[in-house]
C-alpha cells in the first residue's frame, strides 16, 4: 500500500541543503539563493512590540479557528482600499502560513480524483499537496514570456476540474501576470463554475503601483475567487507562520473545518505581530519593496555577463530570477556542480515541473531574498566562470 505522503517528492529545499551538509566553504563563502524567505529578523519596532505582547495572557491561549477578529477586520479594510472592492471580515481567514491556506482551499474544493489546473513551472509545495490529497494536477505549460494562456487552459477543463491556480508575482519564474490575463482566467473559471485560486504571497513587491488586478471589483467575486496571502515575506515573520485566505462565507465555513483539525488556531504571537505591522509599518514595507525592486533591476543590469556565456533570463520579479542554462547536463546535475565549483546553492528547474517535462532540465531558479545588489554581480561573476 502507498501512503498519502509517499505519493509525492522529498521537500526540495531540504534536498538542496543536503548537498552542502558536509562542504567546507571557508575559502569561498557560500552564496545561498535556494530559498525564498528572508533570513533577517523583523524590523526592530516590530520585535519590540512582540516582546511586549508576549506578556499578555491570551498570547499563550487558543484563539478562534479562523483567527483574531481584529486581524481579519484589518485585512478586509486594507484589501478593500487596495483593490477597490468590498471585502468583509467574515470573508477572511487567518492560517498558519500561506501553504496551509492553499491546503485548506484544496481540501474545501476537491475530492480524490478531482483535477486542478496548475501552470508549470509550478510552486512545488502546491504540487506536493495536490499529490498527497489525491487531486490530479493538470499541467498548464508556460512558455515564451512564462505567462499561462487562458485559451490553452480552456482546452484542459473537464467535468472533474475544480480550480485554476495562479501565483503572481510568480514563484518560481518571477513574472507578474498582467491584470488582463488574470481577469481572463477569472472569467474562464466563472464561466465553468469552478474556482480561481490566486496566491499573492509576493504582491507587496510588485513592480507596478496600485492594484495588480481587478478581481475584487467583479460582481459577486466571492463565488469564484479564492485569494491567498502570506505575512512571512512582508514583515519577515517566517518562523511565526501567519497567512490568510479570502473567500466567500460559505467556503470559509468549510475551510474552518479543515483548520480546526490541522492547527486549532493560528499562532497568536504571529497574528498580533502581523496586525501591528499592517497598522504601523507601511513606510518600512514601502522601503523594503524598493530594495527588492533594486535587486530585480540589478539582475537585469548585470545579466549581460551571463548572456555572453549563453544563459537566458526567462523571468525576473518578486524574489526570483528564472534562468535557462547553456549546458548539455541536466539542471539537477548543474545545481550540484554550482555548489562544488562556485559555492552557490540554487534550485534546479527539475524541481518545478512534472518528471515528464524536459524543460526543467535546462532551467534553474535564483531566489534573491537574501542577496543585495552588489552580491548579485558577485553571483553572476561566479556562475559565468563555471564550465561544463
Amino acid at each position: 500500500m502507498t501512503s498519502r505522503t509517499q505519493t509525492t517528492i522529498t521537500p526540495p529545499v531540504m534536498e538542496a541543503y543536503s548537498w552542502i551538509a558536509d562542504k567546507d566553504f571557508s575559502n569561498l563563502p557560500l552564496i545561498n539563493v535556494s530559498q525564498a524567505a528572508p533570513v533577517d529578523p523583523p524590523p526592530a519596532p516590530l520585535v519590540a512590540h512582540m516582546v511586549s505582547v508576549i506578556q499578555e495572557d491570551d498570547t499563550h491561549l487558543y484563539g478562534p479557528v479562523l483567527g483574531m477578529p481584529a486581524l481579519r477586520s484589518e485585512i478586509a479594510t486594507q484589501w478593500g482600499s487596495a483593490y477597490g472592492g468590498t471585502v468583509t471580515p467574515a470573508q477572511v481567514g487567518i492560517t498558519s502560513g500561506c501553504n496551509q491556506a492553499f491546503s485548506a482551499a484544496i481540501a474545501m474544493l476537491c475530492g480524490e480524483g478531482d483535477e486542478v489546473l496548475l501552470p508549470t513551472p509550478f510552486y512545488f509545495n502546491h504540487k506536493m499537496w495536490l499529490d498527497m490529497a489525491g487531486v490530479d494536477a493538470v499541467a498548464l505549460p508556460c512558455t515564451g514570456d512564462m505567462i499561462p494562456d487562458p485559451t490553452v487552459a480552456a482546452t484542459l477543463i473537464t467535468h472533474r476540474t475544480r480550480a485554476i491556480v495562479l501565483v503572481t508575482p510568480n514563484n518560481p519564474c518571477g513574472v507578474e501576470y498582467p491584470a488582463e490575463a488574470v481577469l481572463a482566467f477569472y472569467q474562464l473559471a466563472k464561466s465553468h463554475g469552478i474556482a480561481i485560486i490566486i496566491d499573492e504571497t509576493y504582491r507587496d513587491f510588485h513592480s507596478k503601483s496600485g492594484a495588480p488586478h481587478e478581481l475584487f471589483k467583479q460582481p459577486y467575486w466571492e463565488e469564484t475567487l479564492i485569494q491567498l496571502y502570506s505575512f512571512s515575506k512582508a514583515y519577515r515573520l517566517t518562523g511565526h507562520r501567519v497567512g490568510a485566505v479570502v473567500a466567500s462565507e460559505i467556503r470559509m465555513a468549510e475551510i474552518e473545518k479543515f483548520l480546526d483539525t490541522i492547527a486549532i488556531c493560528p499562532n497568536q504571537l504571529g497574528q498580533k505581530a502581523a496586525l501591528w505591522g499592517m497598522q504601523n509599518l507601511g513606510g518600512w514595507l514601502a522601503n523594503e519593496r524598493l530594495e527588492i525592486l533594486a535587486r530585480r533591476q540589478a539582475i537585469i543590469d548585470h545579466f549581460p555577463i551571463m548572456a555572453d556565456k549563453g544563459w537566458e533570463l526567462l523571468g525576473v520579479g518578486a524574489y526570483f530570477a528564472y534562468l535557462k542554462h547553456p549546458y548539455a547536463i541536466s539542471s539537477d546535475q548543474l545545481a550540484k556542480k554550482l555548489v562544488d565549483d562556485a559555492a552557490i546553492l540554487t534550485l534546479p528547474g527539475t524541481m518545478f515541473v512534472p518528471a515528464s517535462d524536459e524543460s526543467g532540465k535546462s532551467q534553474i531558479r535564483i531566489a534573491f531574498a537574501n542577496i543585495n545588489v552588489d552580491g548579485i554581480k558577485v553571483l553572476f561573476d561566479r556562475i559565468a566562470q563555471v564550465t561544463q
